[in-house]
């Protein structure tokens, strides 16, 4: 049985780690989506079996990849009814180069990263915005339709539908699968960096299950925007988002513990390596003289993070930043931040302002964290009672299991007066 777990253990760990790579590649062999997924996810299944009898491999991503790459070309040798298919199946049976992100980017980019690659194809500009992001996330990560679902805070089966027509246009459209020629990145970029965003948010703030921090999708949102930074050095948000994406991971140790709160973190525990390297970088974006919403967010960071206590910290500058984030990002969840901000400078009843005007718009319905941001400023203010039935409502709609136990704590502490 301990064997048996440990390497239920090992495929779950090769899945966190590798599917990317694994879909990524099989895209860029195959140029089919839904075969590189269909393909990939029969692989993990026979790793199950396999590595049971065999023992897990020295190099799993390469017998992933190698399982699901023949997996495919079985497939696709079943189907060649013509000249085109029997093409793709010649193709796919050369011998491929060595597995990992060494390998020859082959589309004159310079840039030696399927990852990266798959990136710039889902962001293509017929694409819309939201198609752009959820295809990769889907693609890339490996999230599930409702985890991307419940990012993006609509129906499970509207994303469905999304991904659908995502990979439709693909396919439809021709749209190659490589990273564009220089004169054409600054399009994608927007796209791209709303990817990385979002990868690292579901990491670092998982929207469902047992773990608040998923720590291979931080590290690989972070390891992305290293290789898009040195893409394109001389674009601040790029640098921006990888300020920002740092000076949060510095935290990532101690939100585990605290469920989110800055207030009850050990400040001492904070990786300052990576907030210092965040800083500096943000210097860097802030100097080329165009600001923009992942350099603000950065900056909002940097006050967190730079603050000795939590009752140091700058409220009111962040209050204005986040101001200046909803002028150029008009987000109900940016103007809920806001609120918070707010109502730490200004007091919670000006918060609360803010909040209820958010519950009378409607757009953030069924986001657990508007109710919890009632409830936090209601125990801020000494209204106990009120906060107990703000928190019970958070309760009703969140669905990571940390975040749970922390609402839970909060409510019990307004019941105990």
């Amino acid at each position: 049985m301990s064997a048996a777990n440990d390497v239920e253990k090992a495929v779950a760990e090769a899945f966190r780690e590798e599917w990317g790579q694994v879909v990524a590649t099989l895209i860029r062999v195959t140029g089919d989506w839904d075969l590189a997924e269909e393909c990939a996810q029969d692989a993990f299944a026979q790793a199950l079996d396999r590595w049971r009898r065999d023992g897990v491999p020295r190099r799993p991503g390469a017998w992933l990849t190698t399982t699901a790459r023949n997996r495919a070309l079985d497939v696709l040798r079943r189907e060649a009814v013509g000249a085109a298919k029997l093409r793709e199946v010649a193709v796919l049976a050369r011998d491929e180069p060595p597995y990992g992100p060494e390998n020859d980017s082959g589309d004159g980019s310079g840039v030696q990263d399927d990852r990266l690659r798959l990136i710039f194809t889902c962001c293509h500009p017929a694409l819309p915005i939201e198609a752009r992001v959820a295809l990769t996330l889907r693609t890339l990560a490996g999230l599930t339709t409702p985890e991307i679902a419940r990012a993006f805070l609509v129906p499970e089966a509207t994303m469905a539908q999304r991904l659908v027509r995502a990979k439709r246009k693909i396919r439809n459209a021709g749209i190659p699968y490589r990273i564009p020629p220089a004169h054409l990145l600054p399009e994608r970029t927007t796209g791209v960096l709303g990817v990385i965003y979002l990868l690292f948010n579901e990491g670092y703030a998982a929207t469902a299950g047992a773990d608040l921090v998923r720590t291979n999708l931080c590290a690989e949102a972070i390891r992305l925007a290293r290789v898009l930074a040195r893409l394109m050095p001389d674009e601040p948000e790029v640098l921006g988002l990888l300020a920002l994406l740092l000076l949060h991971d510095a935290r990532r140790h101690t939100r585990v513990d605290a469920a989110g709160t800055l207030e009850d973190q050990d400040r001492t525990a904070w990786d300052r390596a990576e907030a210092d390297e965040g800083a500096a970088l943000l210097e860097t974006a802030l100097r080329r003289g165009r600001p923009g919403p992942y350099q603000i967010q950065a900056a909002i960071a940097a006050c967190h993070t730079t603050a000795p206590s939590a009752e140091d910290t700058d409220w009111a500058d962040i209050a204005a930043l986040y101001g200046e984030l909803a002028r150029l990002v008009p987000s109900a969840v940016v103007r809920l931040n806001r609120a918070v901000a707010v109502g730490m400078a200004d007091g919670t009843d000006a918060g609360l302002a803010l909040v209820a005007e958010l519950e009378d718009e409607g757009d953030l319905a069924g986001y657990h964290l508007l109710p919890a941001t009632r409830a936090d400023l209601l125990r801020r203010s000494g209204r106990s009672d009120e906060a107990a039935q703000a928190y019970r409502s958070a309760l009703e709609l969140v669905e990571n299991d940390a975040e749970r136990r922390f609402l839970e704590r909060r409510l019990a502490e307004c019941r105990s007066g």
